[in-house]
């Protein structure tokens, strides 16, 4: 019974269901039973404050998802995408080779084409898991770390704040002329 939602018996034998969730930072004090059911221990019972016997209405139960922080930050789109093609490409060629050395085995006549378009699929699983790699070294440097010297990132960041100073700036001038009642939008010397 590992859901969120559990059922209690009453005292007259009478099924309720009960929904509690906890915060991930609260322990699990479920007790499980001989046959395998989680018995919610109460709050007065935990911290051993019940003074008169009686168990709270509000059982605790370990939440079903917690989520976590990722360890590592997600691939960019391209470099993901070019890995995933590589993994496709190398489970072809390794079931290519498998078949080609189950033929060989065999003494099929597929055996030889076999063979060689396992070697053509090895150079473009090797052309795969190459495009992976240069694809992740261009995408650093045009998107990635700014303090390596070599990289193109600064100066990409430096034009694209040019630009927008430069509508930013146009457009306060516009802004100005329609205030100063310029009617045409012009400036009143050529």
């Amino acid at each position: 019974m590992g859901t969120a939602e559990r059922r209690e018996a009453l005292e007259n034998d009478v099924a309720a269901p009960v929904t509690a969730v906890r915060g991930p930072e609260a322990p699990d004090d479920g007790l499980a039973t001989a046959d395998g059911r989680d018995v919610p221990v109460s709050t007065g019972e935990r911290e051993g404050s019940a003074v008169d016997g009686s168990i709270s209405a509000q059982p605790s139960y370990r939440q079903l998802w917690v989520e976590e922080p990722a360890r590592r930050r997600r691939l960019p789109d391209p470099v993901r995408t070019a890995a995933v093609r590589a993994v496709l490409v190398i489970a072809v060629t390794l079931i290519q080779a498998m078949v080609a050395f189950l033929c060989t085995l065999a003494g099929s006549w597929l055996a030889f084409p076999m063979v060689l378009s396992s070697v053509a699929s090895t150079v473009v699983a090797t052309w795969a898991a190459l495009d992976v790699w240069v694809t992740r070294q261009v995408w650093n440097q045009r998107n990635g770390v700014v303090s390596t010297p070599s990289s193109t990132a600064r100066a990409l960041r430096r034009e694209r704040r040019k630009a927008r100073r430069q509508v930013r700036a146009a457009a306060r001038t516009q802004e100005r002329i329609a205030r100063q009642g310029g009617g045409s939008g012009q400036l009143s010397h050529p």
